[in-house]
């Protein structure tokens, strides 16, 4: 790494929720919502934004731990901001403080873990999995 991250490094990301990111009810009279998967998805790559410009040549970073709170709904249309602070790091793992708020409240809050990795060394290790 450039630099070890520190605490309050934080990484942004904003979306507005289109089709291919809700839930579909069918035809029950639900609007389509902000899916659970693809928030976390946001919240993981808002983290990911926080060390992208810590990464050398052949690092990058994986989830380890999630903790998330999918507190209200957003309808589609609706913008999304997720924001990620560091709140402590240790060696190459880094927890995160995520939250995600649309445009009338928030939506989501809790924790993430990252851990910086060498590429090569992981490629290495996955092999072994897919022999």
């Amino acid at each position: 790494m450039i630099r070890t991250p520190k605490v309050g490094d934080i990484g942004e990301l904003s979306f507005t929720v289109d089709s291919s990111h809700t839930i579909k009810f069918g035809n029950l009279g639900v609007p389509e919502v902000l899916s659970t998967p693809t928030l976390v998805w946001y919240l993981e790559h808002s983290c990911r934004e926080a060390l992208l410009p810590l990464f050398e040549s052949g690092e990058a970073c994986v989830g380890v731990h999630i903790d998330i709170q999918h507190l209200a709904a957003t309808p589609l249309g609706h913008k999304v901001q997720c924001r990620a602070k560091a709140i402590h790091v240790d060696g190459r793992i880094v927890t995160f403080q995520v939250e995600a708020q649309d445009e009338l409240e928030l939506i989501a809050r809790g924790t993430h873990k990252r851990a910086v990795v060498d590429v090569q060394r992981f490629a290495k290790s996955l092999s072994r999995k897919l022999r």
